[in-house]
């Protein structure tokens, strides 16, 4: 007779909780409400692993809030508890909180951004990027990430485009180099797939995409990604890998340093149009 394999899980790194994020709070209320749930059917943590399939250490970490439960957990509980799908309902919440903080903090001041400004020298945007070729950048990755790990990152980064749904619609300006467009990540088809996909929004009304040529001589994006974001309230931030140690900054005068940069590398770049028209010869050339 086959013995059915448990998931454990507890060694999977990307599902355990950093106590000081703010996040933990929601983790630990889930935890809690799954104990009390199981608790009221009825069941010891033995006889609740046995019929979900999981480990009793996993059950007991999920419990106590130290442990993002996985979305087929989540699943597995409602049905075994009998929940009716309440249970299930929080994968949503579950999988906000599996981002790593960074991705989720940045993925809010996008939200509130009224005008993004992305200079990119190394690697299409995360924005811009299309799955897979956020798949293969994170996979080529050394040293190397788990399969888990690439998962979370991905779906993080995914996330985040949903500021091109936003209504009313952010002014974002990208100025990409060529570089980027012109390297095969993931193979000669999937850049292929990339760059229909930035030819489409390079095409959207809010959206202004720009190459940077590389026989452009003079350059003045050379210290590296650059990024401005501003907001209703006329405040913004910014942040450069060349300036500042690349911390985020708010202060006015740095802040107007970031934009002279970023000012000069859009006129120096392509225009729209001749950026729109190169995509088109590059996939040409691919």
């Amino acid at each position: 007779m086959a013995v059915e394999e448990r998931n454990d899980g507890v060694d999977e790194p990307g599902w355990d909780v950093d106590p000081e994020d703010e996040i933990s709070a929601a983790v630990e209320m889930v935890g809690q409400h799954l104990k009390l749930r199981r608790e009221a059917a009825g069941l010891r943590v033995a006889e609740f692993a046995d019929a979900v399939g999981y480990g009793e250490d996993m059950v007991r970490k999920v419990e106590r809030g130290a442990r993002i439960p996985r979305p087929e957990y989540l699943d597995k509980t409602d049905e075994v508890l009998g929940a009716n799908g309440l249970v299930s309902a929080m994968k949503e919440k579950m999988r906000e909180a599996r981002y790593p903080k960074k991705t989720r903090d940045l993925a809010k001041l996008e939200g509130r951004a009224v005008e993004i400004g992305l200079y990119s020298n190394h690697n299409i945007h995360g924005l811009l990027q299309t799955a897979e070729h956020m798949l293969a950048l994170f996979e080529m990755r050394q040293p190397s990430y788990s399969q888990d790990q690439v998962e979370r990152y991905v779906g993080a980064r995914m996330a985040r485009q949903v500021i091109f749904e936003r209504d009313p619609a952010p002014a974002l300006n990208f100025v990409q180099e060529e570089a980027t467009l012109r390297r095969t990540i993931g193979g000669r088809m999937a850049l292929r797939r990339q760059l229909e996909h930035l030819a489409q929004v390079a095409q959207l009304r809010n959206v202004t995409f720009q190459v940077m040529p590389l026989d452009c001589e003079a350059h003045a994006g050379m210290g590296g990604l650059i990024e401005v974001l501003k907001f209703r309230d006329g405040t913004a931030i910014g942040r450069s890998e060349g300036a500042f140690n690349g911390h985020p900054v708010s202060d006015p005068k740095r802040l107007r340093l970031l934009e002279l940069r970023y000012g000069m590398i859009r006129a120096q770049a392509l225009t729209p149009r001749e950026s729109l028209a190169f995509i088109e010869q590059v996939l040409g050339e691919t």
